[in-house]
Formats: structure tokens, sequence, C-alpha cells
């Protein structure tokens, strides 16, 4: 059966996942009159815990959620605030207190959350009904006919069960994640050269990671003692491990590894997984020994890396959103920032859009920015899994990644500046220092990890306890006005300097002869701001302390 008319709309988001579904919720947010369409082909409710991957969130996804959205009822009631990112250097070792650890012994100001996304997409369409989205699921989008000119909107054609349903739209969104459908329709898809694959599964139980030892001292580093709630990085050479707890009261557990090293054959089904494990994290493999019995789902994702030509278009009024356009890592939990950053594009362009105003220039523009923020974030995962089980340069890799992300990307997003062209345009020369800044410190770490002595000292390496560390982050919670943004950009920049002069002091003190690439130039250069300092030390972790504990 086929309806007659097509229903007529000012958006068709097509998926109704985390992406398609946070994005409705914003633009009918940003404007109540808005006719918006989602068409989601899992039928609703979607199961909890073993529904999809992708639960850690990180600062921006998470203040994106809580306060951009306004969901932080939900996020403090129904999901777990996260206890930060922690790693053990625990490759081939059950004593999990006698490796070094990075992690925060308290929680820092700016909470992030681990995502249950059933829960949690369950939710979002209830609340995106509520707020007049009119939503569809068991819908397969089966055709997209994009017009050749403003004045005419585009048609989608989709079925539910043994119904044909026709629909027009000024704006289409895809939304559907790998499926692509635009991307593929258009021809936009793009590789990159970042090839990692990984496997995942849930337990239907907690793992409880604080149990792993019965050293008090161990135990009590962490206040409150539940480093279960962390996403528990397991770290060798060429892999991590991860856990991710779920409110559903499962975990998720995952392997994320460079082919080179370890390749997908070894571990693509649940027997291979455990059977690695086994060698590589035996701890964990004992933790999940038991429980075999309780598991809920295994997948496996090769090359999930992946980029695209281009997200938004203003002429064609289309754009994509989520792993429907690009996806990096999920090292650091990206997915959820990249979702908070495209949509909130995507809102921006139709509105102005909504107020008679030329957009192809912004939209070029807006996708020249989505695209650059990929690439610097890119730069953080791109052949950098062999340095993942070396204790003394990973350490310093997650500080620099940290002070870059709070420092600069972060800094844009609180500040609510994504859009905000001319402030943009006017720290051109800073945001590109610091892009410069962290390409070759990342070149550098690469080079001298290859020779570190990768000492394992049993420490914990307490990012709180860093005052600079903990106050970067406490700072996204300022509200400031365009001077005191510019200055905080600035102030990042001379911050992140002063840091990578003392990641190549670092270096040098293991490894005199490693080359520093252009990092010392980059350096040298005059941008007005304080010289780096030659007092190294101040910023990382003690190199004195971690070799005595050794």
């Amino acid at each position: 059966m086929t309806d007659t008319a097509p229903d007529t709309f000012d958006a068709v988001i097509m998926g109704g996942g985390l992406a398609g579904l946070t994005l409705a919720l914003q633009l009918r947010q940003r404007f109540a009159d808005l006719r918006v369409l989602v068409l989601e082909r899992r039928a609703h409710p979607v199961p909890h815990a073993a529904h999809k991957v992708g639960e850690s969130s990180v600062e921006i996804g998470a203040h994106y959620f809580d306060t951009v959205l306004g969901l932080k009822a939900h996020m403090d009631a129904e999901q777990l605030r996260k206890f930060g990112f922690r790693f053990f250097f625990s490759e081939g070792r059950s004593d999990i207190d006698k490796v070094t650890e990075i992690g925060a012994s308290r929680y820092l100001s700016v909470p992030s959350y681990q995502i249950d996304r059933g829960i949690f997409e369950n939710f979002l369409a209830e609340e995106a009904v509520r707020r007049g989205v009119q939503f569809v699921d068991g819908a397969l989008v089966r055709r997209i006919t994009l017009a050749d000119d403003p004045a005419t909107p585009h048609r989608i054609e989709w079925t539910r069960g043994e119904h044909t349903h026709h629909a027009q739209a000024r704006w289409v969104i895809d939304a559907c994640g790998r499926a692509g459908m635009l991307k593929r329709k258009l021809g936009l898809a793009e590789s990159n050269a970042h090839d990692v694959n990984a496997v995942w599964f849930r337990i239907g139980e907690r793992i409880a990671i604080d149990e792993w030892s019965d050293d008090e001292a161990w135990r009590t580093r962490c206040d409150p003692q539940a480093r279960w709630l962390s996403t528990n990085h397991l770290v060798g050479a060429g892999y991590w491990a991860w856990l991710i707890p779920l409110a559903s009261g499962s975990h998720s557990v995952g392997i994320v590894a460079d082919p080179k090293l370890h390749p997908l054959d070894t571990i693509d089904t649940f027997d291979k997984a455990m059977a690695w494990f086994a060698t590589y994290q035996p701890r964990l493999f004992e933790a999940l020994d038991g429980k075999r019995h309780l598991l809920q789902d295994f997948a496996f994702l090769k090359h999930f890396s992946h980029g695209c030509k281009q997200v938004f278009s203003g002429r064609q009024r289309w754009a994509m959103t989520g792993e429907a356009g690009l996806f990096l890592d999920p090292f650091y939990s990206p997915g959820s920032d990249f979702i908070a950053i495209g949509n909130t594009y995507i809102t921006d362009l139709i509105a102005q859009d909504r107020a008679g105003r030329p957009i192809d220039k912004r939209a070029q523009l807006y996708d020249q920015l989505y695209h650059s923020f990929y690439e610097s974030t890119l730069a953080l995962y791109q052949d950098q899994y062999p340095l993942f089980g070396d204790p003394e340069v990973l350490p310093v890799k997650v500080i620099w990644d940290y002070a870059y992300y709070w420092g600069v990307l972060s800094q844009i997003f609180f500040q609510h500046r994504l859009t905000d062209l001319h402030a943009l345009g006017s720290l051109k020369a800073e945001l590109q220092h610091c892009q410069r800044l962290n390409l070759e410190v990342q070149a550098l770490m690469r080079r001298w990890s290859a020779s570190s002595r990768r000492a394992n000292p049993a420490v914990m390496l307490d990012q709180a306890a860093m005052p600079w560390f903990a106050e970067l982050n406490r700072s996204l919670r300022d509200t400031l006005d365009d001077a005191a943004f510019r200055a905080r950009i600035r102030a990042s920049t001379a911050q992140l300097r002063q840091l990578a002069g003392e990641v190549l002091a670092r270096a040098r003190a293991t490894d005199p002869g490693v080359d520093a690439g252009a990092l010392p130039a980059l350096l040298e250069e005059n941008l007005g701001l304080p010289p780096v300092s030659a007092d190294a030390g101040a910023m990382l972790f003690e190199a004195d302390t971690v070799d005595a504990a050794g």
C-alpha cells in the first residue's frame, strides 16, 4: 500500500540513533515550530546493554547531552558518572597493583558519563516525541531524490511493513551510521591512513576491577574506591582493551588493535578473544572466565576509522552527522564529541537558512572547520598504537592529549564559539600554531618511544594531583565574553608551548639523540606570547619519582 500526497517537513533525519535523535532535539529546542521527521530502521524500544557500542562520553559530548540539550536529570539518574579515563600497563600481568597506573584519584570538576545506549536511545526517542518531533521506528528509507534548486524540496521514499510512504523536506540529514546513504549516493566516501580493528562484547554482570587486588594501599589511592566507573584501558604494544560499565548492570569489553601487531583473525570470535586475553591480559581473562554464560553479544569491525570528503552542503541543503560522515577511534571516546559539533553546525545552518541568509559560504567554512578538528584529533591515534604499551611515553602523551583537547577544542565548544566565525578568524594564527604543535609532539613521541626503557614501576600517576591539569578541566565551566575568550585561547597556546617544551626536554633526557623534527623551530616562533621556559618539569609527572619507584 502506498500513501498519496507526501507529508512536508522542514527537516527529515534518516536515522534515529544517538546522532539523529540529539539533532532532532537540538532543532526543536532552537525552533519550536520546526517540522522534523526522524526515520529509524530499528524497532523501538531497543534492548538495553547489548544495543550499540560507543558507551563512553567525554567532556564535550557530556556537556552537549546534559547542558546544551538539557538532559542532565536523565544523565544523573539513569546513566553512570564516569570516573575519568584510567590506564594500566598490565600486559602479561595478573598483579595489576604492581604496574604503572594513569588516572585521577578523585573526580575532576566537569562530568562525563558511561552511557547505556539502549536506555539512552529509548529515552531520546520518547523525549523527541514529547518535544514535537515525528519519530517513526521500523522505517526503511528506499529512495532519496535531492532537489536541484533551493525552491524545490527533497523527496524521500520509505517503507514501514507493507506500507510505502513519501515525504518532502527542505533539509535532509543522514544520521544512519555506517550505512552512509548520502555518502554512497554522492560518492563522498574517503578512507584514511588509520588502519585499526575492534572487537567487543557485553557481559551481564559488573567487572569489579577494584577487587583485583587485596592491597589496601592500592585500593585507597582513589576516593571513591570506584575504579570500575572509569573507562579502564588495559594497554600493550599495538592494542588496548576497554572495560566500560553500563547502568543496566552489564559491562562492555572490547579490544582495539593495530593489525600489524595483532591481526583481526586472532580475536574475531569470543573464544579467540578469551584466548587472547589469557596471553595478553590474564587478570581480565580470570575475571571473565567464570562469566562465559553471561555473554550477551559479540561483534567486530574491520578498519573502522573512515573519512568523508564533505559533510555539509548549503547549496543543496543536506548534511551528515555521526558515523554517517566521519569516524576516528574510540581510544579517547570522541564519537559523541563529533556528534555534538556536527549537530551544532547543522542547527546553525538551518537557522541561517530559515532567516533567509545565504549559507553556501558558511557551510563551506563549517565543513573546513569540522574537517580541521577531525584531522587534528586523528593525529592523536594515527601510527600511535605501537607506543600504547610504553609506560614511559604513554603517560606523557595522555597529559599532552588532554591539554590539547581541554585547552583548544573544548574551550571553543563550551564557550559557544563553534559558529562564531569572527572569533575563530581572529585566533587563526594561534589555532594553527596549536595544530602544528600537536602534529610535531605526536611525531616526537613516536620516535622517543623507539628508544624508551619502558620501565613499569608500581606507581599511580595521579592527574588530580597536578594543579594546572585540574584547573584546566575546571576552566571549562567559566563563562567568557569575547575578549576573555580570545585571552583564554592565547593562554592555552602559551600553555601548550610550555608543555611541548617540557615533553621535548623529557624525551632528550631519555635519549639525547632523539629526532625533534620541527618542534624546536616552532617553539622559537614569536607569537607575542611568553617564551617557553627552560625550567622543564613543572607540568609533567616527575620523572625521578617514577624512576625511584621502579
